[in-house]
């Protein structure tokens, strides 16, 4: 998958991931990266798929409607790279912070709907539920903190939380925070998350 690695100055750190919207790309989020923790290390991932010149990390049907046999095969493939990634660069894989945008949040939310060791903390901005009416692993000890717009038009109140009652109901721990603003990130929300990360 195509990436950018910062290796980062405290070996300590969690290594952030970095997962773009739609249309975005791996130089997308990496000042978010600079805001949340400097030293730690950064990974930034490109998504796999391409609709009409935009990546994405997944296919989807239409607005809001996931190809979920692609979901499925593209949360294996990018699980599988961190694995690769994580001994290429020499980072801890136990210890790895998701920082995702919509369709990067969707998949970051995929990772831990499937893979119970994928991810150990994890910052969704404006996710969506990925599955519906699959049992989740055991995902005590994970911690996720979801933003959510209230009048988000592409991803409703009530998406965020259904994924906040999911999450915690297989044992993570969940804060959900709330902007009164649309789909767009913004800096507030980001700080909100920074304070929660620390």
């Amino acid at each position: 998958m195509k990436h950018i690695f910062q290796k980062g100055t405290d070996e300590s750190r969690p290594t952030i991931l970095l997962l773009h919207g739609t249309g975005g790309n791996e130089q997308d989020l990496l000042p978010l990266a600079e805001i949340i923790d400097k030293e730690a290390n950064v990974l930034s991932v490109r998504g796999n798929v391409s609709e009409n010149g935009m990546p994405r990390f997944f296919k989807r049907l239409a607005e809001g409607v996931f190809d979920e046999e692609d979901l499925v095969f593209r949360t294996k493939e990018l699980n599988e790279f961190l694995d690769e990634a994580a001994e290429k660069y020499g980072f801890d894989r136990n210890n790895i912070t998701a920082v995702g945008y919509s369709n990067g949040a969707n998949i970051a939310a995929s990772l831990m709907f499937h893979y119970e060791d994928a991810l150990k903390t994890a910052i969704l901005h404006h996710p969506m539920v990925p599955r519906r009416g699959i049992e989740l692993p055991d995902l005590s000890g994970k911690r996720v903190f979801i933003a959510a717009g209230t009048n988000d038009p592409i991803c409703a109140p009530q998406e965020s939380e259904e994924l906040n009652e999911l999450l915690a109901n297989a044992g993570a721990d969940v804060e959900l925070h709330w902007e009164n603003r649309g789909h767009q990130l913004t800096m507030s929300e980001v700080q909100a998350a920074t304070a929660w990360y620390k």
